[in-house]
């Protein structure tokens, strides 16, 4: 099917161009969310009289979506999810969970605007694109962690296999020292013993010599 572009629209062409693509998908996505029409006469006479007026808008539009992403790109919003010890997550995070963190910290996007390059299965932190106009887009990232403390140590640039290896190194440390601690007691309690057995064999008569 031909179509008309209203906006630019990535791998497939600028606002103006005649493109030909599969029915289904001008029908469900450039039709329906009005970013074509069909290339018949009468939409191609209609879109050179609206030519002037769409640029406007969408020279206007970009502007706004510079101004956004400014400020969007870099930021680092946190989402709490439940995960095993080996930081695999019981489920996953999607675009929702990225929008909802970014609109809860002051940030006004959809969840259509978040493109997740592969699923989000791990604790950790994760870029994630939004396309904020068919022509800005930035970057951010999502911090996923099972607690706001270990986000913390996250955004430090900690993976999660470095807390658990520094969570066992400490565990082990602690084991070392109630050792420690159990065997120097039992050292003194040997010490404290000693002198009072030597002072019993001291102690003890002489046999009469024959």
């Amino acid at each position: 099917m031909d179509v008309i572009l209203l906006e630019r629209v990535a791998k497939l062409g600028q606002m103006g161009d005649v493109v030909s693509v599969k029915q289904g998908y001008a029908r469900n996505f450039l039709l329906a969310q009005g970013k074509a029409l069909r290339a018949t006469k009468g939409n191609m006479e209609s879109f050179e009289n609206r030519k002037a007026q769409l640029e406007a808008q969408n020279l206007e539009t970009k502007k706004e979506a510079e101004a956004v992403a400014a400020k969007l790109d870099g930021q680092q919003f946190v989402v709490i999810r439940s995960a095993s010890d080996s930081g695999s997550l019981y489920g996953s995070v999607s675009t929702r969970d990225a929008a909802t963190a970014a609109t809860e910290a002051g940030f006004t996007v959809d969840k259509k605007q978040m493109v997740l390059e592969a699923p989000i299965k791990e604790l950790g932190v994760h870029t994630m694109k939004v396309v904020l106009h068919p022509e800005v887009e930035c970057s951010i990232e999502i911090n996923v962690a099972r607690s706001a403390e270990e986000a913390e140590l996250q955004a430090s640039g900690k993976s999660i296999q470095e807390l658990e290896a520094e969570a066992e190194a400490e565990a082990e440390f602690e084991i070392a020292e109630l050792f420690d601690d159990i065997g120097g007691a039992a050292l003194d309690d040997l010490e404290d013993n000693v002198p009072a057995a030597e002072e019993e064999a001291t102690g003890e008569e002489e046999e009469p010599k024959a």
